[in-house]
């Protein structure tokens, strides 16, 4: 995605375009790709820029805020940032921290429960979680 595109995008979605949040929206959004802010604070500074861990934590829960990408929380202490934004699901290795998409009609969820009065659906999250075998390790 051009720079153009990015500043245009983050424009859509009401996001002021400063230079650190363009540098993580380009590693970010280069790619269909599931990534902690651990790693993209990496990527970012991997060729000399400074960019602080706030900077990466507050820009991509503003990102998630805004729809821009979707927050996977596997568990209390790790989350991940999934850059595509239409509705599916994953598959989470417990064993290897891997995360992986699953189509939305692969899974068959059957009816949702009544909703509280006076609220709708606003998304549904399938994490399947696996560990490897003893064959596979």
């Amino acid at each position: 995605m051009t720079e153009l595109e990015l500043i245009h995008l983050m424009r859509e979605r009401d996001i002021t375009p400063t230079q650190q949040r363009l540098e993580i929206a380009h590693i970010l959004l280069a790619k269909p790709q599931h990534v902690s802010a651990d790693q993209i604070l990496a990527m970012v500074n991997k060729d000399g820029a400074l960019v602080s861990k706030a900077t990466v934590y507050n820009t991509l829960k503003l990102f998630a805020a805004k729809g821009l990408v979707r927050e996977v929380i596997v568990d209390p202490a790790k989350v991940f940032y999934d850059s595509t934004t239409t509705p599916h699901f994953h598959i989470y290795n417990v064993d290897t921290g891997s995360l992986m998409d699953v189509d939305a009609d692969r899974v068959s969820l059957g009816h949702l429960p009544p909703l509280p009065e006076g609220t709708v659906t606003d998304g549904v999250d399938v994490i399947i979680r696996v560990k490897n075998t003893a064959a596979a390790i």
